[in-house]
């Protein structure tokens, strides 16, 4: 097996041309195997694996930087570095991370996990080597869709000063870049429509149409052609009006032609963009078939592509799909936004039942949250929907363009709280701490899946900033019977009894419902209180906790710093009360990548590490008092 001789970074160059050959289909059928166990993102993987084995004969890693947007696709480059062991850890808690990480190879030259970001960090090292005097090559490899992202173009045009080299590969995927990146021909605009070319373009086609039986041919054959050649020149073309020499392009599958447009490049002083067409899913036929399904998949047959462990419950963003395509139906006004996850924020049905009110915008949440604040200003009701870790990206257009203006837009926010297995890019840990902060915005969190449904319901005709933030996964089907009518800052009082006052938001209640059992076997009362409401708080109800309990714990699953938890300590310290509050959330780290239930309990977050908490600040409480 010629994948076993790949031992270290550089063992690749060891191989003859044939054992090149045979490695690739043994990385391909490596990546199946594991990624079908794993689970992983298989598609876009598969995609790149002569292009990676080509960029591994063309670079002396470490010593050249070579940096992956996103850093999904870099499986094969992680075989290739020596870690053909860490797969049967991939994703999960203490092993190998799905994304390029520093701290795990010096062949990762820089931690990624977001998109549109490897163009900024190479021109970055690349100036860095001009300033400090070294000898690198700096190879940023970028995906056609992260071109969607507006950093990348920012970059491109800074990149274009620059007088040493820098080499960007763009991984075409689909064919077309201009359907993905959107307007790169835009610069023929004003030939196109000025008024000598229209009206030449209008007499030709005229008269090849007077032309009996070939005209239309001819016409038509035109046509096919004047498609053609824009598809092969426009985006060469665009770059180097920006600056930046443009080679390509050349087929994904062809190391020979790879290498030879990277020797090439690695002679240009200046920027240089590399175009290759590579093809999602190559080598499996499910993932070709279905590329989407197969970027980020869980563990699946090989034969069928079917995944094991199929879903028998909805999960939460199943609710807020069905949600959505309901107020859709009742409502005109009411439009959808997505940042190119239309399937992953159950968007989908909205989209096919309501094309003209839906709209991608591609990997742009700045321009998605502007762009829904002008629908709002228009009369609209906006519904953004994006992961909590991606959202980070708009923060500004947050505050300054939905905020200020007081504009009723809508976050949908799924994936908030713990992930799993893509982790710290990815964990959803941050929201309630960057949102509340802000003035005129609303922060809400459902305890199940009824209240995600009666909180988008609420949302949607609030009138106001307002954020709804929901986990990833299974929806909570307990505690059906508690659901009172959604109120403007008002909680929800669910267990009523003294002592310890669980106040919980959002994800956490059916945590403290199990705290609350696990009290009440050890002889404690407890009321269970559904916060619903990061911001406002509900003063009165906080008031009401401080008459007959000793102990408020607040828990939410997000950061502690700036947190639901602070808020609650500041209103206490605020008004001079003297109730003992314990605050239960996530420490200030970055949270790794492994199994939810796992992190929550060496986060301390479980139930049973709340209730040992809960007890020690409880018996602690009292014997102070007792002392007192």
């Amino acid at each position: 097996m010629v994948l076993e001789r790949i031992e270290r970074e550089n063992d690749i160059k060891k191989l003859s041309e044939d054992e090149l050959k045979i490695l690739a289909g043994e990385i391909r059928d490596f990546l199946i195997q594991k990624i079908s166990e794993t689970g992983g993102h298989l598609a876009s993987n598969l995609g790149v694996v002569e292009l990676t084995m080509a960029l591994h004969l063309s670079l002396d890693l470490p010593k050249d930087k070579l940096i992956w947007d996103v850093g999904h696709q870099s499986y094969t480059h992680k075989l290739l570095t020596g870690r053909r062991e860490g797969f049967d850890g991939l994703r999960k808690y203490g092993g190998m991370s799905g994304f390029p990480k520093r701290k795990e190879s010096d062949c990762d030259s820089f931690d990624t996990g977001h998109s549109s970001t490897s163009i900024s960090a190479g021109l970055g090292y690349a100036y860095a080597r001009e300033i400090t005097g070294e000898d690198y090559k700096v190879v940023s490899v970028i995906g056609d869709g992260a071109l969607t992202g507006g950093m990348a173009f920012e970059a491109l045009n800074n990149a274009a000063q620059l007088k040493s080299n820098f080499i960007i590969v763009l991984n075409d995927n689909n064919m077309s870049i201009s359907e993905n990146v959107g307007g790169l021909s835009s610069y023929l605009s004003e030939f196109r429509t000025a008024n000598a070319y229209r009206d030449l373009k209008v007499g030709v086609m005229n008269s090849l149409n007077k032309i009996p039986v070939y005209g239309d041919r001819m016409v038509e054959r035109i046509r096919r052609t004047k498609s053609g050649i824009k598809q092969l020149f426009i985006p060469g073309m665009f770059f180097e009006e920006m600056g930046i020499i443009y080679l390509g392009p050349v087929d994904g599958g062809d190391m020979k032609g790879i290498m030879k447009l990277m020797r090439e490049a690695s002679h240009i002083d200046g920027p240089v963009l590399v175009h290759v067409m590579t093809h999602k899913g190559a080598g499996y036929p499910p993932a070709e078939r279905h590329p989407a399904r197969f970027h980020g998949t869980e563990p699946f047959e090989i034969e069928t592509g079917l995944p094991k462990h199929k879903r028998t419950t909805a999960n939460y963003t199943d609710i807020f799909s069905t949600v959505m395509r309901k107020l859709g139906d009742r409502d005109e006004k009411v439009v959808a936004i997505t940042a190119a996850m239309a399937d992953g924020t159950g968007l989908k049905r909205f989209r096919n039942m309501f094309p003209d009110r839906f709209f991608d915008v591609g990997i742009a949440e700045q321009h998605a949250t502007t762009f829904a604040a002008g629908l709002a200003a228009g009369g609209m009701k906006p519904v953004f929907a994006v992961y909590s870790s991606f959202l980070q990206r708009a923060y500004d257009q947050i505050v300054h363009d939905v905020c200020i203006q007081n504009l009723p837009v809508v976050f949908a926010i799924d994936r908030a709280g713990l992930v799993g297995s893509d982790g710290e890019t990815h964990q959803g840990i941050f929201d309630i701490s960057y949102l509340s902060c802000i003035p005129n915005m609303t922060v809400l969190a459902p305890k199940n899946k009824w209240e995600l449904s009666d909180m988008i319901k609420f949302a949607v005709d609030f009138g106001a900033p307002i954020a709804v933030r929901y986990p990833r996964g299974e929806a909570y089907a307990g505690l059906k019977e508690y659901r009172a009518p959604i109120r403007y800052g008002k909680c929800e009082w669910i267990y009523r009894e003294s002592e310890i006052a669980l106040f919980a938001l959002g994800s956490m209640v059916k945590t403290a419902e199990q705290v609350h059992d696990r009290l009440k076997e050890a002889g404690y009362a407890s009321s269970l209180i559904n916060a619903r409401f990061a911001k406002p708080l509900d003063e009165e109800a906080l008031g009401e906790i401080t008459a007959n309990h000793r102990l408020i714990v607040t828990m939410e699953e997000n950061v502690i710093n700036g947190g639901f938890g602070e808020h609650i300590t500041r209103f206490y310290n605020e008004c001079g009360s003297s109730i003992t509050v314990l605050t239960i959330a996530i420490p200030d780290a970055y949270v790794e990548h492994g199994n939810v239930d796992i992190l929550r309990k060496e986060l301390g977050i479980d139930a049973a590490s709340v209730t040992e908490r809960v007890l020690e600040a409880y018996r602690k409480q009292g014997t102070e008092r007792t002392d007192d």
